[in-house]
Formats: structure tokens, C-alpha cells, sequence
């Protein structure tokens, strides 16, 4: 049986998680992790293979998160490098830079924000592949 193979990324407010091997696991597997997800009032985007999470956690509480549930699973820790971009100008996420947003308040952005910045939206969006 293949294991959950976990790339996490820490970001300001938020984590997401990217499944890389989604395909390959058993549906009692993929039930355990969007339980995992629900439970914490995530969002699962089963076209990304990638779940996120609203809430603040380091990559070594993560670890140590999974092994408390008794998640089998490989993690890695994907590094962001924060970078001169522009920043968002408006509500709750007001000063944060586009490339730290949750990927589920981009695609919120994506359907709901007609702007000035829907560029720097789109942009961001493609770069995440969603």
C-alpha cells in the first residue's frame, strides 16, 4: 500500500498541503485525509490535490500532528521565499502579498473580485496551476 506523499507549505496565516501521489492511494487513505482536512474547517480541491487549512502551523507541529492520528505518511516542506510583490489592498488579508494568500481565498478571488488588481490575481493564480 502506498503512503500519502505530503508536501506542506507554511504561509502568514494559513498551510496548505499538495498530495503528490493522490492517484495511486486506496479510498479508505484519501477518507483519513479529508477527514483530517474537515475537522479542521479546511477546504479539500480534489482537481489540485491540494487541501488548506485557515490556520497557522510550522511544518514540525505538522509532523508531529500526523503522527498523533496515526497518519502514515512522507512529508516535505516546500519553502516559500518571500518576495517584493505586490500587496493586497482591501479586507481581512489587507497588507499580505498576493503569493502568501490561502489558495482557497485566491479562488474565491477568482470568481467574486473584479478590480484593479485581477491581474496580479490571474497571474498568481496560474502560477499555482489553479
Amino acid at each position: 500500500m502506498n503512503k500519502p506523499y505530503l508536501i506542506f507549505t507554511q504561509k502568514k496565516n494559513s498551510f496548505s498541503v499538495y498530495i503528490k501521489n493522490l492517484e495511486k492511494l486506496d479510498v479508505n487513505q484519501i477518507i483519513e485525509l479529508q477527514n483530517f482536512v474537515t475537522l479542521r474547517n479546511g477546504i479539500f480541491d480534489f482537481d489540485t490535490y491540494t487541501f488548506t487549512v485557515q490556520k497557522k502551523l510550522k511544518f514540525d507541529n505538522f509532523i508531529l500532528l500526523l503522527e498523533h492520528l496515526n497518519i502514515d505518511a512522507k512529508c516535505e516542506e516546500n519553502i516559500i521565499i518571500p518576495q517584493n510583490q505586490p500587496r493586497i489592498g482591501f479586507g481581512q488579508y489587507k497588507g499580505m502579498q498576493y503569493n502568501e494568500l490561502a489558495d482557497s481565498y485566491l479562488l474565491w478571488l477568482k470568481v467574486n473580485y473584479r478590480g484593479s488588481d485581477r491581474e496580479i490575481i490571474d497571474k498568481e493564480l496560474k502560477k499555482r496551476n489553479l
